[in-house]
């Protein structure tokens, strides 16, 4: 049966067992959180295929259906998938356009979607995609519409994809807080946020471990006696 659907925030990382042999495509994976998660996989013995969005190696852009099973063509045998990509934009929603829906749509939302359909028999059966939404998606702030809108989405996508291919793959979705590193690009105190090394430790969990249709809210650890 599958395990419906958690988005309780987990108090701490995960604790897990490693699994060997597996190979992972990591998608977007220069970005911050990217790049920990192939590292945290790297370092635990996994081979790691990393695709970016440009540069050296494989690339794809998420909001190109053919790309996404070109990039399954070239990439050869898979154990799991992990997507760390994906643009949204943020705005106003009177200054948004319709260009700005549909690159939100195209590319957070459909890509991911698409990296899941065109995996379906490229990916060795039993294995597992991994998404990324965001915690926008449960706590909306201003300006940030069309961000929440397509972070929804992608989990709504995740409960119903797990329901269909429960026999054959697992799907789950991370849904990050503010992760440290970011806040400290824009000048902010990086708490409350979560440290990105801290967050691949969340996908690892979902790659290793036996869930399915689960959203999780992967959020800062709270110091002791902080409520």
């Amino acid at each position: 049966m599958v395990n419906q659907l958690s988005t309780s925030p987990l108090a701490e990382p995960p604790v897990h067992k490693k699994l060997d042999d597996m190979r992972i495509l990591v998608v977007g994976s220069s970005g911050t959180i990217g790049s920990a998660v192939t590292k945290a996989f790297s370092e635990r013995g996994q081979e790691v295929v990393e695709v970016t969005h440009s540069g050296g190696g494989l690339t794809v852009d998420l909001s190109d259906t053919a790309l996404i099973k070109a990039l399954y063509d070239t990439a050869g045998k898979l154990d799991a998938v992990v997507c760390a990509a994906g643009v949204a934009q943020f705005g106003p929603l009177e200054e948004l356009s319709d260009a700005d829906f549909a690159q939100s749509i195209e590319n957070k939302l459909m890509g991911q979607v698409n990296l899941v359909r065109c995996g379906i028999g490229r990916v060795t059966e039993g294995g597992s995609f991994t998404l990324t939404s965001g915690g926008l998606s449960q706590k909306p702030a201003a300006a940030t519409t069309a961000v929440s809108m397509v972070g929804a989405a992608v989990e709504a996508f995740v409960k119903g994809a797990a329901i269909d291919l429960e026999s054959r793959y697992r799907v789950n979705v991370v849904s990050p807080g503010w992760v440290a590193e970011s806040r400290m690009k824009i000048g902010l105190d990086p708490m409350p946020g979560i440290w990105a090394r801290d967050l691949a430790e969340y996908y690892i969990d979902l790659v290793e471990g036996l869930q399915t249709g689960q959203i999780v809210q992967a959020e800062a650890v709270k110091p002791d006696g902080i409520p």
